[in-house]
């Protein structure tokens, strides 16, 4: 086989001339230069006989890059490995930087201008509401805050999501459900006399504290308790019931020593208890043999209280302090330190749960929040009136919760459930009958848009005013348009840039985007993992659901702190400043912090600047005894750049643990895990990143060693790049600022349009990162980007 060097630009090419390639001059055709590129690097393996991942690139045209709807998939495939290095495959020729970088940045103009000029925004299937928009939803609409766990099911996930339409299929049982919620939602939101009685329980986690305050809502001077929210649906009577924390043998904890709590409703004490210290010395005893009393020694801890005003109330419940000491038990309640905090002499009581009983004795309120909210008119007893205010009522109700404007067939048809509901329970019942048919619409439970009629199959269209929105609103808000947004909406002013951007800046500006930071950054940086992580109590003791609860607060304040300041987006990678309270920066090991209140505090060297250093990911990202390089190496790859791995194929055996086999540290039985090379494959791209990180326990703590053994934190990937700790590997990321940057816009992207990516979106995420260059990469040039961008305000007609 004969080869030729050929220089292009500064990049050396050697062409097999057995492939029937020629020597590329100056005057070389548009793409017998990239033909030679993927003659030299790519055809070896993806070719017309092996097709290894089952593509060829031997007889592919590169001059219709773009034109062919089923080879589009190939040339994003390619693009993505060129930019991430990935390919050519260890141990093969590999081209310069230069190079990669040179056909990349021609594939992707090419793709790019066959999108511009035939724009493909896709067809998102029929969005039913997920459960955090419903409750968002119920809020905006009617003033009333519920717990939307308490009425519906959790959703199913997609690409990373729980919005994505795909999945929010709407089963019978379903269904089932949302007319059931429709119904005590529509009781709530009147005040129906007719409630029944019900109990609401707050179960409290367990907890090892440092005595004080747990929340800034608790008095000071106390320690330990809880403060809750309760929504109290009419003016009466209500029972509540407290019970104390036990462990795991169902013994309350602290009997031994008298301990005061006190109940206050809005802050106001209304009760004060002592429990404990009736004669109990052995505290051994009264764990192993508890007696009768020590079963039920919280029995008494109830309280009726009369005349309590309809709307939502709190209730706190607190300790007077006791410091210097931990409190409540380890978790999970069977681990063997627990028996030994059980019976601890000095541990002090906990709280375990609050308990509302009501209403009893009940009457409608004159006036709650969604009472107001609802009747903008008020009925006098003539029939005429009262429908003609009743007709205004439904009416305002209808547009707001069908995001449009309401028709006539729209008012009969509710008016004729406000009519049956009036002659069975007067005004208020068919107000009521009205809302509950409102809550189960399909226009109210379904994000529905509409396809005009003169539209071609296939062809794209831009999306009505109020339809963009309704996007708008559920990407922002995780909720319903406001009445503003309405309102521009309703005349069509959306269309104009400058209307939409200070929209987008209002709507980020509102207290209500706090549903963004919950919804989309809870679940790309895994925060809504945390409270099923449960690390091993004997191997961390020190671990609490205090420091759980920090390390989300940490990680939500951050990031809310750079889009509210509007900052690069790559100073979550590079911040210098983290926002802990005292049990956080204790943990850290920062000196000066003190209280429950989180604040900006900035670090003196890196380890711990950005995302890389907190809590939250390294303890989500872990092992319940010991960290994982691979779960951390897999969540960098994915979440910061964009390349997540292939699923492990089956039956690949477990990682040994270290008293079973030598040698003892997570490095060295990697290492012997990647001796496979169905394993070594993916691992030798997840795992360096993961073994940068080892510097980090399992639950986010700094340490030198593992398993007796100085931590080597090096790392080198496949295609020769080096690092070494969590600042190699944050310099890398920032190396490939462009990579990280189009990951946070395509996370964006999927959220905010509810359903995955696909083949034909790329050139619009690289549209937004471009045009976010040119704003030094701000958080919201890349919200406004997605805003802007052809699959956020068009769609796709379908198909004959």
């Amino acid at each position: 086989m004969r080869f030729h060097h050929i220089l292009r630009n500064g990049a050396v090419f050697v062409i097999a001339s057995s492939l029937g390639l020629v020597a590329v001059g100056q005057d070389a055709s548009e793409t017998e230069w990239q033909r030679g590129f993927l003659n030299q690097y790519c055809v070896a393996c993806h070719n017309d006989v092996t097709r290894t991942a089952n593509f060829t690139l031997q007889t592919i045209a590169l001059d219709k890059v773009g034109h062919k709807a089923d080879e589009v998939g190939v040339w994003e495939k390619v693009v993505l490995k060129l930019r991430a290095r990935e390919m050519p495959p260890p141990g093969m020729p590999r081209p310069d930087a230069h190079a990669y970088d040179e056909l990349a940045a021609w594939l992707e103009t090419s793709l790019d201008n066959v999108a511009m000029a035939e724009p493909n925004p896709g067809r998102p299937v029929v969005h039913r509401l997920n459960r955090a928009e419903y409750t968002n939803a119920v809020r905006d609409l009617l003033s009333l805050d519920i717990d939307g766990r308490d009425y519906l099911p959790a959703d199913d996930s997609g690409y990373g999501f729980d919005n994505i339409a795909d999945v929010l299929t709407l089963s019978p049982s379903l269904l089932e459900r949302y007319m059931i919620a429709a119904a005590k939602i529509s009781q709530l939101a009147i005040g129906d006399p007719d409630i029944l009685p019900t109990v609401k329980s707050y179960e409290m986690r367990p907890t090892l504290i440092q005595a004080g305050r747990m929340s800034e809502e608790q008095p000071f001077g106390t320690r330990g308790g809880a403060t809750v929210s309760h929504y109290f649906p009419l003016d009466g009577e209500y029972h509540i019931k407290l019970r104390l924390a036990r462990t795991h043998a169902n013994q309350i904890i602290g009997l031994f020593e008298p301990h005061n709590i006190e109940v206050r409703l809005d802050r106001e004490l209304i009760a004060n208890y002592t429990v404990g210290g009736d004669g109990i010395i052995n505290p051994w005893a009264a764990v192993m043999y508890a007696s009768e009393y020590e079963q039920t020694a919280d029995d008494h801890l109830e309280l009726r209280i009369s005349n309590i005003k309809a709307g939502t109330h709190t209730i706190t419940l607190a300790f007077p302090e006791k410091r210097g000491i931990p409190e409540g038990i380890l978790e999970p309640a069977l681990s063997t330190a627990s028996y030994e905090f059980a019976g601890d002499r000095d541990m002090p009581m906990a709280l375990g749960s609050i308990e509302v009983y009501g209403p009893y004795n009940g009457i409608r309120p004159e006036e709650t929040p969604s009472r107001d909210q609802l009747f903008s008119c008020l009925p006098n007893g003539v029939e005429s009136r009262d429908r003609a205010c009743a007709s205004e009522i439904i009416s305002k109700l209808a547009h707001k919760a069908f995001r449009r404007p309401v028709g006539d067939d729209d008012l009969t048809a509710l008016l004729s459930m406000y009519e049956s509901g009036r002659a069975e329970g007067g005004f208020d019942r068919g107000i009521q009958r009205a809302l509950r048919a409102v809550l189960v619409d399909p226009e109210f439970l379904f994000r529905i848009e509409g396809q005009p009629s003169d539209v071609d199959p296939g062809k794209a269209y831009k999306i009505t005013d109020l339809e963009l929105a309704s996007r708008l609103s559920f990407f922002l808000w995780s909720s319903i348009p406001d009445e503003e947004l309405l309102a521009l909406a309703g005349e069509d002013k959306l269309g104009d840039p400058k209307v939409l951007r200070q929209q987008v800046e209002r709507m980020l500006a509102d207290e209500k985007s706090s549903a963004l930071i919950e919804n989309f950054v809870g679940q790309w940086l895994y925060l809504r993992n945390l409270p099923g992580v449960k690390p091993d109590p004997d191997a961390f003791p020190e671990f609490d659901d205090n420091l759980r609860e920090a390390f989300r607060r940490e990680t939500e304040l951050f990031v809310r702190n750079l889009i509210h300041e509007d900052t690069n987006v790559l100073e979550l990678l590079t911040a210098d400043y983290t926002y802990l309270n005292a049990r956080l920066a204790r943990h850290y090991g920062v000196d000066g912090v003190y209280g429950n209140h989180f604040r900006k505090v900035f670090f003196d060297d890196g380890t711990r600047g950005g995302l890389l250093g907190q809590g939250s990911i390294l303890t989500a990202t872990s092992y319940p005894n010991r960290t994982s390089p691979t779960l951390r190496g897999k969540w960098v790859l994915d979440n910061l750049l964009g390349a997540p791995p292939p699923p492990p194929p089956p039956n690949i055996p477990d990682l040994e643990d270290s008293d079973t086999v030598s040698p003892r540290s997570v490095r060295e039985r990697l290492e012997a895990h990647r001796t496979n090379p169905v394993c070594a494959s993916c691992h030798s791209r997840m795992d360096p990143f993961g073994l940068a990180l080892e510097p980090f326990d399992a639950i986010g703590g700094l340490r030198t060693h593992d398993g007796g053994e100085l931590i080597n934190a090096s790392a080198t990937l496949p295609d020769g790049s080096a690092f070494e700790g969590p600042l190699g590997v944050r310099d890398y990321l920032l190396k490939s600022e462009e990579r990280f940057v189009a990951t946070l816009a395509k996370k964006l992207l999927t959220y905010s349009l509810g359903r995955g990516l696909e083949d034909y979106d790329p050139p619009a995420v690289r549209a937004i990162v471009r045009n976010a260059a040119d704003d030094n990469y701000s958080w919201s040039s890349i919200i406004l980007g997605i805003v802007e961008s052809v699959p956020f305000q068009m769609r796709r007609s379908q198909e004959l």
